[in-house]
């Protein structure tokens, strides 16, 4: 595998999030539209891509799993976060996958509870994203170590005049 890629879930999980956020946002969008044969079109659209989203979110599920086995955390606050990240993934998949089996078997049924499973499943993709990029930004798991820089760098970037940078141009 690519050095500094050390699993895939990191790349698979942005499919996952624009695929499944996309999906809600055209289900959402579709209640907006008058014009029977756009909205149907929307509507067909939207649930494409809550297919394909789902699809690709058990194949990122797989590589997260493997990640949380694979990727070091010395840290109690790091695996409690993953865990926390984890329990949040595998709801919101679960949740995702029951909607696109709903709307490929039973897709006139039920409208408002849909739409209102797909408004917390969401939620649940945005709160699941966001604990993600946590686990990357504040605690510092799945990304290379940063060299100890040999001084430090104080400068206004708010000018337009050129910088000099002492570690390198």
């Amino acid at each position: 595998m690519i050095e500094i890629i050390p699993n895939w879930h990191p790349i698979l999980v942005h499919f996952t999030v624009g695929l499944l956020a996309t999906s809600v946002a055209l289900h959402f969008a579709a209640i907006l539209i008058r014009k029977e044969t756009l909205r149907a079109q929307i509507i067909t659209v939207a649930r494409w891509n809550l297919w394909i989203g789902t699809a690709i979110t058990a194949i990122t599920v797989l590589a997260g799993l493997h990640a949380f086995s694979t990727v070091p955390h010395q840290l109690q606050s790091q695996h409690l976060a993953m865990l926390d990240h984890r329990a949040w993934a595998l709801g919101t998949a679960a949740l995702f996958a029951v909607l696109a089996l709903w709307c490929g078997f039973l897709p006139h049924r039920g409208r408002f509870l849909f739409l209102a499973l797909l408004a917390v499943a969401g939620m649940g993709l945005a709160a699941t994203g966001y604990k993600g990029g946590e686990l990357v930004f504040r605690h510092g798991l799945g990304v290379m170590p940063q060299p100890a820089a040999p001084e430090k760098h104080h400068h206004d970037h708010g000018g337009h005049e050129a910088h000099h940078h002492p570690e390198g141009d």
